[in-house]
C-alpha cells in the first residue's frame, strides 16, 4: 500500500514538473491575436491526464528531427487553458 506522504511527494514533483518546461516536448498555442499564449508540456503528462488531448497526442507524435510537436487551440483562452493544465 502506497502512504500518504509517498503520493504527496509525488504530486509535488509532479507539479514541479508541469512549471518546468526543460524537458517538454510540445508546444500548445492557445488564443486568438492579441490574446495568445504559448504553453510548453509534457506529453506524457498530458497521455495520463486527459482523453481528449490523449486522441490529438496520438496523431501528432514528436517528430523525428528532434523539433516539438505543436497543437493550436485558437478558440480556448489562455487564462482557461492555464486552469485545465492544473
Amino acid at each position: 500500500m502506497v502512504d500518504n506522504e509517498f503520493l504527496k511527494k509525488l504530486s509535488q514533483n509532479l507539479l514541479k514538473t508541469l512549471n518546468d518546461d526543460e524537458y517538454s516536448d510540445i508546444t500548445i498555442e492557445v488564443g486568438n491575436d492579441p490574446y495568445v499564449q504559448i504553453f510548453r508540456v509534457h506529453m506524457v503528462i498530458l497521455n495520463c491526464r486527459s482523453t481528449y488531448l490523449r486522441r490529438i497526442l496520438s496523431t501528432n507524435k514528436k517528430k523525428n528531427d528532434g523539433t516539438l510537436v505543436q497543437i493550436k487551440f485558437p478558440n480556448i483562452s489562455p487564462e482557461i487553458f492555464h486552469i485545465i493544465l492544473r
